[in-house]
């Protein structure tokens, strides 16, 4: 795997406890998105679920071989009008004219199936994260670098923010801790 250039994250959450379960730093690729799909799988179990994306066609292959014994998979792809001149043009994409769900793998509850988490979940990791805060001086030049302020930036959402809704955080949610974690133990 480079190293270099544009890099993605993938990122997988459970939508009733907001914890993120599995990320992953790559190019926005096949080889990446089975490398997430696999560690999505090892964060699951057993367990039956189901899974939306969007159109990224990669998924559909990587959740097929790496879930297909466990997952009712949908796809949710927004169709956007042309942006309007000027300004917001440029920076921010056209109004949803439509929103297309597909049934892909399993038998997805269409009802349930929304991307709508995981966007909220970029906006706050670009909110936080200032690496990927668009229009920044504030990149990271080396992956490794990148990796590590991500792996803190999740640890901490998991285990030491206080998700507003929940009134916990996402693993206490979980069932995964019984507290709030301090910076001081997330550290250690």
């Amino acid at each position: 795997m480079t190293s270099i250039g544009d890099a993605y994250t993938f990122i997988g959450i459970e939508r009733h406890t907001k914890l993120i379960l599995a990320w992953h730093l790559g190019k926005r690729d096949q080889i990446a998105t089975d490398d997430f799909i696999s560690k999505l799988r090892t964060a699951t179990a057993d367990s039956r679920f189901q899974i939306s994306t969007d159109g990224f066609r990669p998924y559909i292959y990587a959740i097929d071989a790496g879930l297909s014994d466990r997952v009712d998979y949908s796809q949710v792809v927004k169709v956007y009008g042309k942006p309007e001149d000027g300004r917001e043009a440029r920076y921010s994409p056209g109004e949803v004219t439509e929103i297309k769900k597909t049934p892909v793998l399993g038998n997805p509850d269409m009802k349930r199936s929304c991307t709508s988490h995981i966007e909220r979940q970029n906006g706050s990791l670009r909110q936080w994260c200032k690496r990927l805060t668009r229009l920044t001086y504030a990149f990271s030049k080396r992956w490794d670098n990148l990796r590590a302020a991500l792996a803190l930036h999740f640890f901490f959402y998991n285990f030491c923010r206080i998700h507003g809704k929940l009134r916990v955080t996402p693993a206490m949610e979980a069932g995964i801790t019984d507290h709030v974690w301090e910076l001081s133990e997330l550290l250690a």
